[in-house]
């Protein structure tokens, strides 16, 4: 039995109507939710956790791997679906667009999906969504697609890139190729070059490990305990406390995450708390807390924390994720970080709301949300925050700032106005050793996923005197 055909044997019922009709993949209704979400603002990490929560480990691991595809191969998608429909398709409703793209990608890139059950699940989809003539445009479109995907403009991205006609120049062929948005791609060609630009995409465009950390043992410990169910896990580059999971790990059901024993936590925002150097014993506050994280790694080092957010359903998540953890010596509050009510404590993290661009291969929805403007406005914030949290850190004490950006608008130049505006604060990096010499820059961490493989990252270690 082909996976498709087993997915369709677990369809819902209400789909059908009232009138009748085909069945829908209750997989393929819960993709279409899940690009109704991003629509309307919700981060696709949650959208996916919300949407999927009643479907089986092996359906959830299909919409994964259709909406996290799609959204790393819409540039291409859209090039594909563009020229055959009249108008484009941004005549056509934002839902119906999506619609098709869900479609197109089973088409071209998911090889144990059927072209019959892609192009029929998607033509019901659409008249359920928007009626018979829409449904008649989408069948249309898709078996033309699969009539022509042998063709070399259809099959790859890059035989789509190549097929552009001579108006659009090496950019937006880029474009199309890698699947990020012009824009951004002109900014990074500027900052690193072409070849740092296409390194960076390419990985942005690969599947992001899972690194766990141990809570409460050993690493040797938590590996051991990992081999002993089964999952033999793999080094972390730069980083020596983290163990990666082979993919396909099923996280939530190993005994070690449901006894708080091991978190999730990228290499690159592993190595902004090790970069920050707090001292054992210190009381610290970590000011945009949630999901805790950072929280958690400081903890493990020894550190006093005082965990904050302003957002209730965030700290949620960050009161969900410690008492898993069996986490103690932290004391979480709700806090605006733009005014902190704190009483000065030795060392402050600020992990400020940044544009993300360092993240892309976690969040592929990112690229497509992000607007230029972003990068413009987030320094504004950014800056009252590094500003704000300055006043709560004693004579003496640690403030520490940090993005997961790749831009210099959200790095370089908000501490560099910081210090200028502010003498009482000096950058003053941890000694030699610390962290690997690869990521340090001018006292800066800079982590760059085209250079070191990992989740970008930046932190500036400030020390008031």
């Amino acid at each position: 039995m082909t996976r498709d055909t087993a997915d369709d044997a677990r369809v819902t019922v209400a789909a059908a109507g009232s009138r009748g009709g085909a069945l829908i993949t209750e997989s393929r209704i819960a993709a279409a939710e899940i690009l109704t979400s991003l629509r309307g603002g919700t981060l696709l990490d949650a959208a996916f956790e919300r949407v999927t929560t009643a479907l089986d480990p092996r359906d959830r691991r299909w919409v994964q791997e259709l909406v996290y595809g799609l959204l790393r191969s819409r540039g291409w998608i859209d090039s594909i679906l563009a020229p055959r429909i009249t108008g484009g398709l941004a005549r056509l409703d934002a839902d119906l667009g999506d619609l098709l793209r869900l479609g197109a990608y089973q088409l071209l890139c998911m090889g144990s999906v059927p072209a019959y059950a892609a192009i029929a699940q998607t033509v019901e989809l659409a008249k359920r969504r928007h009626g018979i003539g829409a449904s008649k445009l989408v069948n249309a479109v898709l078996r033309r697609i699969d009539r022509e995907r042998e063709m070399p403009a259809v099959a790859t991205p890059e035989g789509a890139a190549e097929a552009l006609d001579r108006n659009h120049d090496l950019t937006e062929r880029l474009a199309v190729r890698v699947s990020h948005p012009r824009w951004l791609l002109e900014r990074w060609v500027r900052a690193w070059g072409r070849a740092a630009t296409e390194q960076l995409t390419a990985h942005n465009n690969n599947d992001a490990p899972i690194i766990v950390r141990p809570f409460g043992l050993s690493r040797t410990e938590l590996a051991e305990t990992l081999r002993e169910s089964g999952v033999e896990t793999l080094e972390t580059p730069l980083f020596s406390d983290g163990l990666q999971l082979p993919p396909g790990v099923a996280l939530t059901q190993l005994g070690a995450f449901q006894r708080g024993q091991l978190w999730v936590q990228d290499v690159g925002s592993a190595l902004v708390v090790q970069y920050a150097n707090i001292p054992r014993d210190a009381i610290a506050a970590d000011l945009c807390a949630a999901p805790g994280g950072k929280t958690l790694a400081m903890l493990q080092a020894g550190v006093r924390v005082i965990a904050s957010d302003r957002s209730a359903t965030r700290l949620e998540r960050l009161h969900a994720n410690l008492a898993r953890m069996h986490a103690t010596n932290v004391d979480v509050r709700e806090m605006d970080a733009t005014s902190p009510t704190l009483e000065p404590v030795d060392a402050i993290l600020v992990d400020v709301p940044c544009t993300g661009t360092g993240t892309f291969r976690r969040h592929p929805d990112a690229r497509w949300r992000l607007r230029v403007s972003d990068i413009a406005l987030l320094p504004v914030l950014q800056r009252d925050i590094l500003a704000a949290a300055s006043s709560c850190v004693r004579p003496g004490g640690l403030l520490i700032y940090s993005t997961c950006s790749l831009e210099r608008e959200e790095n370089d130049a908000v501490v560099e106005d910081f210090l200028a505006n502010d003498e009482a604060f000096v950058l003053e990096p941890p000694a030699a050793g610390v962290v690997p010499d690869a990521v340090m820059d001018g006292g800066y961490l800079r982590v760059l996923p085209q250079a070191h493989g990992v989740d970008g990252a930046f932190a500036a270690r400030l020390r008031r005197v």
